[in-house]
């Protein structure tokens, strides 16, 4: 929210990007392992003006204080810190939480505090070892002083590929219009999600442990079944736009406290290839070989809401 400053709107924030921390917890007999490995950004809204316009610096929260917390000052960060005080394993939601309500309860300047968590995809390969996935869970939390909450979380990077079951035809066309209509094509996409949570204060968030951790695989895999459709029959997209909908829509209608989703998905093309043998004769192109391309790509991006809700 801005103020007036000598009669100009004027607002500001500021925090401390990029603290990575990674935590291991270990169970009683020592047998099983669960690691998370988190890049924290903070971000505090504060009553600190002062120091904008009169080089008062008494009402800012240091963003190296960010790191330091109070009792562990010479030897770790509030981050860490926190990290090391979750005795029970956690979601990194739930940590975003725990942190937003740790500035904005212990300090009287932070009006909101927002905490942004990107998860690397660890995956348990065996007892105590694990292996690095692809696509991130990502996180962010705005946390108000009076206990205001908007939880928005999400995935990055999901890629996905279906070989057949996908087409594009009927568009529009002008005299620099060559892509021709097809109903069989290669559909490749690297999703990026973000679903908000209908909780509105850190006192209604479900206390299930790990409830957020599950809830991101149920949804993870809500979008790629909807994406894939049945293993036997799979399901016919007609386009990037109509199976974006599906998705977004699929994940509203399961999961009820889930307000909203966004989604982004890039038309990665795989063009198809035509040879020219010895005699230059065309060996055409049949659904079997293609030229992968990264760039330049389609975009598609769409969000999807409850009534009366903002993603």
């Amino acid at each position: 929210m801005g103020e007036k400053v000598e009669g100009l709107e004027f607002s500001q924030s500021h925090g401390k990007e990029r603290v990575r921390v990674a935590r291991v917890w270990k169970s009683k007999d020592g047998q099983r392992h669960f690691v998370v490995e988190w890049r924290v950004s903070i971000n505090l809204l504060s009553d600190c003006i002062n120091s904008y316009l009169r080089d008062d610096n008494s009402d800012i929260v240091a963003t190296d204080t960010m790191k330091n917390t109070e009792i562990f000052a010479l030897v770790g960060n509030t981050v860490y810190a926190k990290a090391k005080e979750c005795s029970e394993i956690l979601s990194a939601e739930d940590f975003a939480i725990l942190l937003a309500k740790h500035f904005t309860s212990f300090y009287r300047q932070v009006t909101t505090a927002i905490v942004k968590i990107v998860e690397k995809p660890w995956e348990r390969v065996s007892v105590d070892g694990f292996k690095l996935g692809s696509e991130k869970h990502t996180t962010e939390a705005i946390v108000k002083k009076s206990g205001a909450l908007q939880l928005t979380s999400g995935i990055e990077g999901l890629s996905v590929l279906k070989t057949t079951k996908s087409g594009f035809e009927g568009f529009i066309r002008d005299k620099y219009t060559v892509l021709p209509d097809t109903r069989e094509r290669m559909l490749a996409t690297e999703v990026t999600a973000l679903w908000r949570y209908s909780y509105e204060s850190v006192n209604s968030i479900p206390q299930k442990p790990l409830y957020f951790t599950e809830k991101y695989l149920d949804i993870k895999k809500v979008l790629v079944d909807t994406f894939f459709g049945s293993p036997k029959e799979g399901v016919y997209s007609p386009s990037v736009q109509s199976t974006l909908y599906q998705m977004a829509k699929a994940t509203l209608n399961r999961f009820p406290d889930i307000a909203s989703i966004q989604l982004k998905m890039p038309n990665i093309h795989f063009l198809p290839v035509n040879l020219s043998n010895k005699d230059g004769q065309i060996v055409k192109f049949n659904d079997d070989v293609f030229l992968p391309t990264d760039e330049p790509h389609g975009s598609i991006e769409a969000s999807l809401s409850r009534s009366r809700s903002k993603l």
